[in-house]
Parts: C-alpha cells; structure tokens; sequence
C-alpha cells in the first residue's frame, strides 16, 4: 500500500483506529466510531494483517466481512498493511508502512489496543502504533507525502485490567455495534473449528452487552466503551466536569 504525495479528500479522516485483525475494532471500539461518525467526524480503520493465521476463516473472508462491518460502522476509509498475522513486529518497516497511512489519512487521533493483551499481536500494536506517530511527524523521514502527527493517541482497553481513564458513551449505537462485530461470521457463527476457543454466537450478545454495560455503569450511562490515555487531562471549568460524585 502507497500514499499519494498530496492527501486524499475521500481517504483523509479525523479519528483513525489501528489494530492488529480484522474485528478487533468491531470488539473493542465500534461503538466510539459511531459516535464519532453521529457527530459528523470521519473516521476510519487500518488493520495491520489480513488475519490469515486464524482458526476460523480465510483472509478472504475477513476481507469481505471487514467490508461490510465498515459500513455497518459508517467509517470513511479502510485497508490493511500485509504484516503476517501471529507475528506483528515493532520494526521500523513495519512502523514506516504505517507512517504512509498516517500522512494519507492525517488522523487528529488515534487509538490503539491497549499494550498490555493476551494476544501478542495486539501487545505489539500499541507500541508499533506510537512509535509511527512519532515519526510520522519527523520531516527528513521520506515517504513522498508531508509529515502529520496525530494530536491525541488513546488506548482501547476493553479486555485490560485496567482503571479507564475514561468512557465513551455508546448507548444509542449499541445494537449497530453488535450487528458490526457480527458481521465476522467466519469468526462468531457456531461451527466445529475452534468449537472449544470460541464463545457460542448465542452467548456473544450476552457478554458483550454486559461488558458495555459494565463500563456504562462506572460513567453513569447505559452502555460504554473504556479507554486509557497516558497523559493527564485537561478541566477548564469544574461545573460542567461530567459524571457525578454522589
């Protein structure tokens, strides 16, 4: 994949979501796209591998599913890079190859799995995400397009261990949401391969919708989305400071 030296109008977006597979947004931050996208901002999704290292599925698959799950999502743009999935690398191909996509799409934010996960591929994404920012933003590092950092990265941390530095309120998206993660049906309708890993497509709605309504709760809404950012926050006024004490 290659970015024009003069950036796309239909690929340019204001919040960009990096993650290793295919569905790893629909799970953790789809609800926060639709928000954004309700809100008029666009948004838009780079996966970094074809996830042709799945039990479940082909790449081909996933690609199609990706598709329609974009549009359920209502995001803008999205592509993958070609990193093998199962072996996402923090090196600086791999970091460049998504410096170009950065300069093409110049994301105001951007937001990354947490770096902390289960599955190495998302562990490794967090860094390989930040360290692209950062040179994306560094003028002598030649790519043919103009440098652009993103202003904000924040991290999905839906499946941390983690206190969330903040909820995204999904609770009018919450159904468009589990109908975009259901598009993976490759991935979540029952079938004998991966029958013992994976959860039964009956039980995903149960689990995701209390995993949303865990987080809702902690904000005061029905259904949320967490997320961590490493800096501190920002209050101009402590009357419209939102979520109440009491």
């Amino acid at each position: 994949m290659t970015a024009d030296s003069v950036p796309d109008p239909h690929s340019a977006a204001d919040v960009l979501a990096i993650a290793a597979h295919r569905d790893d947004v629909e799970q953790t931050c789809g609800g926060t796209l639709l928000r954004m996208a309700a809100r008029g901002l666009r948004t838009a999704i780079l996966d970094l591998t074809a996830g042709e290292a799945g039990t479940r599925g082909s790449a081909e698959e996933r690609a199609a599913e990706a598709g329609e799950a974009a549009r359920l999502l209502g995001v803008t743009w999205r592509q993958a890079l070609d990193l093998p999935d199962g072996s996402v690398e923090n090196t600086l191909e791999n970091r460049i190859k998504i410096v170009r996509v950065l300069r093409l799409v110049r994301p105001r934010v951007v937001i990354l799995p947490y770096w902390q996960a289960r599955h190495p591929d998302h562990a490794t994404t967090a860094p390989l995400g930040y360290d692209a920012c950062f040179l994306s933003g560094l003028a002598k590092v030649d790519t043919g397009s103009a440098p652009h950092r993103p202003f904000k990265i924040v991290y999905a941390s839906l499946y941390a261990d983690v206190r969330p530095s903040f909820i995204v309120d999904i609770t009018p998206f919450i159904e468009q949401r589990h109908a975009a993660l259901m598009a993976y049906q490759s991935q979540y309708a029952n079938q004998a391969a991966g029958g013992a890993l994976f959860v039964r497509e009956e039980e995903i709605r149960e689990r995701t919708f209390a995993e949303a309504r865990h987080y809702g709760l902690l904000a005061g809404v029905r259904y949320g989305e967490p997320f961590v950012q490493r800096e501190v926050g920002l209050v101009d006024d402590l009357t419209l400071v939102p979520v109440q004490s009491i």
